[in-house]
């Protein structure tokens, strides 16, 4: 077990000064940051979010946005797909349930783009209640801690049920699920682990004399010359145009491998991300018609 008061005097002076937890963020803003935070570094996340949510800080306002709109103020997070999901979160929302996000589990799940993760942390950090949530951070420190194990393996349905053992019975579980999240991502790492400054007096793994884990070794995600790079390029190029470019426009952007290319543009249309106009010039979404 992980003893809450441990993790929770350690996560007293040791958090990170996130806008996303400060008082009087809502519910909403909390919602933007979780899905801007999927996959991607709080350091690229925290300047967008804060323009964002300064721009559009409900989700009536966010979904009175025009899609092309959303993916600009997007930017460089990547994996732009969140972006027009959100958009549709916010217009499900305003328009389902009178312009505030639902507090129960089981209806978050029923938005666009949320998933187990995100539910339970908008659940937990924006309305208080005790659920277990569990990203990669948390799955780490509960196999290393609890189960003595180098790393998590594949992500399991006991995960929920390991973590909601945790969970204090008092008001402090949701600052437990918070501290638990941050402990893994600052001290319990998956590389590096800084266990010279680990504040649980009981690891698991540190019992065991740390043994090396079993599973295959991650591979580092890469990004140069992938169709994601390929399909950022494109959409660079969408972005900074005010009106709908030729196809020659487009090609320009990626000369490396022009089958890529094809197939990075196909894929963006497909994605609903890039229209098509009448005379077969590219836009971002809900700009064919300009």
């Amino acid at each position: 077990m992980i003893d809450p008061d441990a993790l929770l005097d350690w996560y007293e002076h040791a958090q990170r000064d996130l806008p996303w937890r400060r008082p009087g963020v809502s519910a909403w803003q909390i919602l933007v940051s979780e899905f801007m935070l999927q996959q991607t570094p709080v350091a690229r996340v925290e300047p967008i979010w804060l323009d964002w949510i300064a721009r559009w800080p409900t989700p009536s306002a966010t979904a009175a946005a025009g899609p092309a709109d959303i993916l600009r103020a997007w930017g460089k997070l990547g994996y732009p797909r969140r972006a027009k999901r959100l958009h549709e979160c916010a217009t499900v929302i305003a328009t389902d349930h009178d312009d505030t996000v639902p507090d129960d589990v089981e209806t978050l799940l029923t938005l666009p783009g949320i998933g187990t993760y995100t539910a339970r942390a908008v659940a937990c950090f924006a309305y208080r209640q005790r659920v277990p949530v569990v990203d990669t951070n948390v799955r780490r420190v509960v196999a290393r801690a609890v189960h003595g194990l180098a790393d998590a393996g594949s992500p399991s349905s006991r995960d929920l049920g390991d973590v909601e053992t945790l969970l204090p019975a008092d008001d402090t579980a949701p600052r437990f699920s918070v501290a638990l999240m941050e402990f893994g991502a600052t001290v319990c790492t998956a590389r590096a682990p800084r266990c010279g400054v680990c504040p649980l007096q009981r690891c698991g793994w540190r019992a065991r004399g740390f043994p090396a884990g079993t599973g295959p070794a991650r591979r580092a995600q890469k990004y140069a010359g992938t169709d994601r790079q390929a399909r950022g390029r494109l959409l660079d190029v969408l972005r900074g145009s005010d009106s709908p470019v030729t196809r020659a426009e487009l090609d320009v952007a990626w000369t490396t491998d022009t089958a890529q290319r094809d197939r990075a543009l196909d894929s963006l249309l497909v994605d609903g991300l890039v229209e098509q106009t009448a005379d077969g010039r590219f836009a971002l979404c809900g700009e064919a018609g300009s």
